[in-house]
């Protein structure tokens, strides 16, 4: 047997007794001997995609979605350096990848030999471990070296409370593809029942006590974990919840889902400052949030792993691997103010909302509502997210994700692919046009590669509908071309090069029935960006006529 071909048996053999499940390849040379080993590997669900960054993304959503540890493969290269953003991506939002690169054998390194790039440590601070791998050599001592490396890499993936990619780079020489002699100087075989190395996973850590206070908040950001369990002691110690959609936490009589508002009225931020914050994951959507976060006389942060813990204000007095919220007695006067001042807000909002046609904050709003129980919907990372941060109202009974670690805008069709991929259920995606655009590789599917069942909701403003609402927004000359940047571009005959079915919808009340359907398709809603920022601003204005009227009541 060659060494290429005993190492990618190995290795892909050895990740398989460790847990994994999914391996996305994007296909090349240089690789052959893992895709190979995969395509004979029938314990795994293989995903081949033709674009390396669309199959970095799709990766990131499997593993996102499933909580999982997914194995990428590519070959060596620029194929290498295109998984780079969505390993910026899992390495920012805790997202647990097995990035395996394939590379020319060193003595090719350096010398201008064909497809052969500097692959060490390619993608710097943003994975949690890198390994060179080595050349693979017929001589003892091989098969133990690999196998143990590879339940270390699925390990420090994995990593309890603190996952993210792993980058193992592998130089193969040729010959790349199996031959006729299949001996070996050792045995290829693996432990007798399940991977070479067992990880055991360290006991839970001893929690922070709060003291009891009925003056406390809990605010649950983007990739928090233990949510249902913190949402549950915050109402017994009658404490609002402000969850932004893809905390997972605006559920239940104490979510208030219009604190964008309500913070933003300085004299509702002013009377209603807390005692103690709790704060899950990495809160970013809403600034008045934010500044709010700076004025609690304690900001606790929840975060798993010491090392690593979101604190964008810098206003965290102290930091924890896990918090005991207690029970607080005495009266509700605390919880009844933020749920009175909640109330009044999403009424005014909702009249607006109801007579603006079909604005993205009501399409946001409606969308949620529409989606049916055990349902997943992937949010773009710009402003479908913060329209639903602003308009959706609490529900049970579905998933929000989104790529909010690095926020960007790229591979959001590919991530909402692979999640919809990991998800037992329907699923869908609300993304802006220049999302979609960015990655319209997304959408072309091999004929023998596994389909989700995902409905991806396009809002189409013609451009940026971000910019509207900055402050860029104000240099009107340069505005449309730098900043709104319209493309024209008709996604109906996007979505038909790759033969996905296609729904416009001009009224949001045939938004349900358009979404209907199975396996990939896209539904297009069109919006203007001038009447989306009128809408915006309008709802601003009746939001803090609101609270003023509650807080004068």
């Amino acid at each position: 047997m060659n060494p290429a071909t005993a190492l990618a048996t190995v290795l892909v053999d050895e990740l398989v007794r460790c847990g994994l499940t999914d391996v996305v390849l994007a296909p090349g040379s240089r690789s052959a001997p893992l895709a190979l080993a995969l395509h004979a590997e029938s314990r795994v669900r293989l995903h081949v995609r033709i674009d390396e960054r669309s199959a970095s993304f799709l990766a990131l959503g499997l593993a996102r979605r499933s909580e999982r540890p997914v194995a990428l493969i590519c070959s060596s290269g620029t194929a290498a350096a295109n998984f780079h953003p969505a390993v910026i991506e899992a390495g920012e939002s805790g997202v647990p990848l097995l990035v395996l690169t394939a590379d020319r054998p060193p003595e090719l390194r350096g010398t201008g030999a064909n497809q052969t790039i500097d692959q060490i440590k390619l993608y710097g601070g943003a994975t949690r471990w890198f390994a060179e791998v080595g050349v693979p050599e017929d001589r003892p001592g091989q098969v133990a070296y690999w196998r143990s490396l590879a339940c270390r890499a699925y390990q420090r993936a994995a990593g309890a409370g603190n996952p993210g990619p792993v980058h193992l780079n592998l130089a193969f020489r040729e010959p790349l593809i199996p031959e006729g002699d299949t001996t070996w100087s050792e045995p290829l075989d693996g432990g007798a029942n399940g991977p070479w190395v067992r990880a055991r996973v360290a006991p839970p850590p001893i929690a922070l006590h709060i003291p009891p206070t009925r003056r406390g908040v809990l605010v649950v950001g983007d990739g928090a974990a233990n949510v249902r369990r913190y949402v549950a002691a915050a109402g017994m110690a009658g404490w609002p919840v402000l969850s932004e959609p893809n905390g997972g936490g605006r559920y239940g009589d104490h979510a208030i889902s219009t604190y964008h508002y309500l913070l933003s009225t300085p004299e509702f931020a002013d009377a209603h400052r807390p005692d103690v914050v709790v704060t899950l994951g990495r809160p970013g959507l809403s600034r008045p949030l934010l500044s709010w976060l700076k004025r609690a006389d304690e900001h606790i942060v929840v975060a798993p792993d010491l090392d690593r813990w979101p604190d964008p204000t810098r206003s965290a007095t102290q930091v924890a691997q896990a918090v005991e919220i207690p029970v607080a007695s005495g009266d509700d006067t605390w919880l009844h103010a933020w749920r009175q001042a909640d109330l009044a807000v999403r009424a005014a909002m909702d009249e607006v909302l109801d007579l603006s046609g079909t604005s993205e904050p009501r399409l946001a709003r409606d969308l949620v509502d529409a989606l049916p129980n055990g349902a997943l919907l992937f949010c773009g990372s710009s402003m479908p997210i913060r329209d639903l941060d602003q308009a959706m109202r609490p529900r049970r009974g579905i998933r929000l994700m989104a790529n909010r670690g690095a926020s960007g805008i790229d591979g959001l069709v590919s991530t909402a692919m692979g999640a919809a991929l990991a998800h037992n259920g329907p699923s869908y995606a609300l993304i802006g046009d220049l999302s979609f655009l960015h990655d319209q590789n997304g959408l072309v599917l091999g004929p023998r590669e596994p389909r989700p069942d995902l409905c991806l909701v396009v809002v189409n403003n013609d451009g940026g509908g971000i910019f509207s609402l900055l402050p860029q927004a104000a240099v009107r000359d340069p505005f449309e071309r730098v900043f709104g940047t319209p493309h024209g571009v008709d996604l109906g005959y996007v979505a038909a090069a790759t033969g996905t079915p296609y729904t416009l919808v001009g009224d949001l009340s045939d938004l349900s029935k358009a979404m209907r359907g199975e396996g990939p398709r896209v539904v297009e809603v069109r919006t203007d960006r001038e009447e989306n920022a009128l809408v915006h601003a309008r709802l601003r204005d009746v939001a803090q006529e609101a609270v003023r009227a509650y807080l004068a009541g």
